[in-house]
């Protein structure tokens, strides 16, 4: 068995923000190998495809050689397994993220045996969410501030559809 420390960072990321960022470079740190997973839910409506926001993250992390982005749609400590990864690594903003990461962090431990490591959003970035991103979008604000720099998000929206 390989010593090599590697986590999952999942997320539906439909927009990956500076948040997400924050973590990701953060737990690129901890660990000798970082996954972003993205999570496919039929259910949920997105606003990016799933291409899309595969491409808009590898771009971003292209020059991180421990960071790397996959999709999966099944159950993430399934998805940890296949990878390897013994950790899941989770971002929580408020009290309410806590009671709900916790809870699924559990049943997760009990299951496969995978750890949830949180790291606690920076205070700076406390109010942003993928939703609320989603929504300035669909109004057509600026969410600039809102997202990594290097996303090339701009690209993808200007793209024809």
């Amino acid at each position: 068995m390989s010593n090599k420390k590697i986590a999952l960072f999942p997320g539906t990321f439909d927009p990956f923000t500076i948040g997400h960022q924050s973590i990701v470079e953060r737990g690129a740190a901890l660990f000798d190998e970082l996954i972003i997973s993205i999570g496919i839910n039929e259910s949920k409506r997105t606003y990016f495809t799933l291409d899309e926001r595969i491409e808009m993250i590898k771009n971003l992390y292209m020059d991180y050689p421990n960071i790397k982005v996959c999709a999966y749609d099944f159950l993430t400590v399934d998805f940890a397994k296949e990878k390897g990864a013994q950790f899941i690594l989770r971002g929580i903003r408020t009290v309410n993220d806590f009671e709900y990461e916790k809870t699924i962090a559990d049943v997760n431990r009990k299951i496969s045996g995978v750890e949830t490591l949180i790291l606690f959003t920076e205070p700076e970035f406390t109010h942003i969410s993928s939703t609320i991103v989603r929504e300035l979008m669909r109004y057509n604000k600026d969410v600039s501030d809102f997202v990594p720099a290097g996303l090339k998000m701009q690209q993808i929206l200007n793209r024809p559809r």
